[in-house]
């Protein structure tokens, strides 16, 4: 693969974790985790710039790049107790968006298929429609669901006279039977947007949107209970989308439709945590962190600590399946295993 990160900065690695090259399966065939860059924006209706996300999403942390991350939270150390790599980033030119979006699917297939969980940083939320099917094709067909964590339901039809764009991905993904409308659950919706129309389709689609609003009144553990039961139902495994923006722009300022009233830091952190520990998540995506508009790296700090959060979940679930009792997310672990 050509490596595009060179453009958009210095080519590092994901906190200094070894490289791979996604067009030589030899390079992972016993990784874990594979990381790839998909610096997309071309399907951006307001502020562009979500396309530098994925070098800023590398390098946001005042620690060494060492490749080593001791949790301290969780006792384990995500980047070596899984075998984490980095692929560089997918060729992407924001002109030419079919061409874009089929070469990060194939990217992101490839790291399916071979067994790794791909983890794509974005961009633009228009990546979701390939990240989701190119990490759905390698399982059964109809057997994956979908968690995503947004401000916008993303599930608009027709935009500037196009298809794709990042506020269109979610319909084109339900249309394309890479996921069940009635398993894809939406947790932080708000704002004024999408109208009675597009609501309309998504209610004959059955997809479940946990609003602001529920999220308030029920609670947020609750609610993430409720939808992993239904995450499950008749499916196998898990796709986590997170939309920097699902938080207050207090909490990420750096994003390019900022909508008031959001979760907090901690309440993304701590979902992102149990989802990872507790269902099967084989593909994960963080898009639209836009450092142009960040304040004191604010947003890319969060975005590198839900990356990591993931990771560390994921490295928790392994390390308990290996035996003892299983540790519950919501509970320190004041033992110190």
């Amino acid at each position: 693969m050509s490596r595009y990160g060179p453009m958009y900065g210095p080519d590092i690695t994901f906190l200094g974790v070894d490289r791979c090259d996604v067009n030589d399966p030899a390079s992972y065939h016993d990784a874990d985790v594979v990381i790839i860059g998909a610096p997309f924006d071309g399907g951006t209706s307001n502020r562009p710039g979500a396309r530098f996300g994925p070098q800023a999403l590398r390098q946001a942390c005042y620690l060494p790049h060492d490749g080593s991350r001791p949790s301290l939270a969780l006792r384990v150390d995500a980047l070596r107790d899984l075998r984490v790599l980095d692929a560089g980033d997918v060729e992407c030119y924001s002109g030419d968006v079919e061409g874009s979006l089929a070469a990060i699917e194939d990217a992101v297939h490839r790291i399916a298929a071979s067994g790794a969980v791909p983890l794509v940083l974005g961009g633009d939320h228009t990546v979701a429609l390939p990240d989701a099917r190119g990490t759905a094709r390698a399982y059964a067909a109809g057997r994956t669901s979908m968690i995503h964590f947004d401000a916008h339901a993303d599930t608009g039809d027709i935009s500037f006279g196009h298809l794709y764009g990042h506020g269109q991905p979610m319909r084109r993904l339900i249309e394309s039977g890479a996921i069940r409308g009635d398993r894809f659950l939406q947790i932080g919706l708000r704002g004024y947007w999408p109208g009675p129309e597009t609501l309309d389709w998504m209610a004959g689609q059955n997809m479940r949107s946990y609003e602001m609003t529920e999220i308030v009144a029920r609670g947020l553990e609750e609610c993430l209970t409720e939808s992993f039961g239904i995450a499950l139902d008749e499916c196998d495994q898990i796709f986590l989308s997170v939309d920097i923006d699902v938080c207050d722009p207090a909490h990420a300022p750096g994003t390019g439709t900022p909508e008031p009233g959001g979760l907090t830091a901690r309440q993304l952190l701590d979902a992102v945590r149990r989802i990872c520990y507790e269902l099967p998540v084989v593909g994960i995506e963080v898009v639209e962190v836009a450092p142009a508009y960040d304040h004191a790296d604010i947003t890319a700090y969060l975005g590198n600590r839900v990356i990591l959060e993931a990771l560390s979940a994921m490295a928790r679930r392994r390390k308990d399946d290996g035996g003892g009792p299983r540790w519950d997310p919501r509970q320190p672990l004041l033992d110190g295993r």
